[in-house]
């Protein structure tokens, strides 16, 4: 049997800034981080035990001045900073620089349109409602922005009306273009000659791999999908593995390993070349996989 991980599974560029910086000001004292770090419990543990502790808004406004609080690279909405600043909370900013850029394109987009008409402009952001990002990119617009998930979801939009169209950073592009489509479709409908503008803010890093992963899906036999369960992110790359090897597993720690040991086991007894790919989403750790292929090697 042969064990490898995914090249490219592991935490994006804006986790893994987060991390280091979550590292780094544990170093010089007690830190504080507004939600989890990344939704993965077994990371957030991992830190927890360095000293990093887990705030939610309500206990942000109850810290005690000169608290030190890390946001996490999902982004806040301005509201955060104004509560940190009114606390005199020391903010330590590990935003991702691509969400940053989207918010101030956001922001930039409110302000100049805000006042375009008698009826303000439509700004639009394909994202999942409640998700943390989409929180701090609606702020940007003082929570007047419109979140739609799918085309179902566009009768929420007056095409009589300008629109803006921006998407979370981790949504699928052709699910943007989609709605790019659907939405050009429904304005020829109604003979709108309204301004409709559509920013595909994608963070491709994240967007392309989806491809890698079902490429590394299909080059093995059995694929173990490490990922936490609270990320949205994990739970969409991993039905994407899904279709491209209908034997893809779902896995949150080592200690899950022993559920699919007897399935490997038998299927490598008929096929002692057996390929074991695991991989993982954006919010995986690298050594929680390496933990997953350690353990998967000492049961076979």
């Amino acid at each position: 049997m042969r064990v490898t991980i995914d090249a490219h599974s592991g935490f994006c560029f804006g986790v893994t800034r987060a991390i280091k910086a979550a590292e780094s000001e544990l170093e010089k004292g007690s830190l504080y981080c507004l939600g989890d770090i990344v939704h993965n419990g077994q990371e957030v543990a991992r830190l927890e035990m360095k000293g990093l502790a887990t705030i939610d808004y309500d206990d942000l406004r109850t810290l005690p001045s000169h608290s030190r609080v890390l946001l996490r690279a999902h982004g806040e909405p301005p509201s955060t900073y104004w509560i940190a600043k009114q606390r005199g909370i020391e903010v330590i900013d590990a935003t991702c620089p691509v969400v940053k850029k989207l918010q101030d394109r956001i922001r930039a987009c409110y302000e100049q349109h805000k006042n375009d008409e008698a009826v303000p402009p439509q700004i639009v952001i394909y994202g999942k409602p409640g998700h943390a990002e989409v929180i701090g990119l609606q702020g940007q617009t003082k929570n007047t922005a419109i979140v739609i998930e799918n085309e179902a979801q566009l009768d929420k939009l007056d095409f009589g009306r300008a629109i803006y169209l921006f998407s979370q950073t981790t949504k699928s592009v052709e699910g943007f273009q989609g709605l790019v489509e659907k939405i050009s479709s429904l304005r020829h409908d109604v003979m709108s000659s309204c301004t409709f503008e559509y920013h595909d803010t994608i963070c491709r890093s994240v967007a392309n791999r989806v491809k890698e992963l079902q490429d590394f899906a299909r080059a093995n036999d059995i694929v173990l999908f490490v990922g936490g369960t609270k990320s949205s992110n994990a739970k969409v790359l991993y039905q994407h593995c899904k279709e491209a090897n209908e034997r893809t597993y779902f896995v949150s720690s080592a200690d899950e390993i022993d559920d699919f040991k007897f399935q490997i086991s038998n299927l490598s007894n008929t096929n002692p070349d057996l390929k074991v790919g695991i991989c993982g989403a954006t919010s995986t750790p690298l050594w929680l996989m390496e933990a997953c292929r350690e353990k998967l090697i000492a049961n076979s």
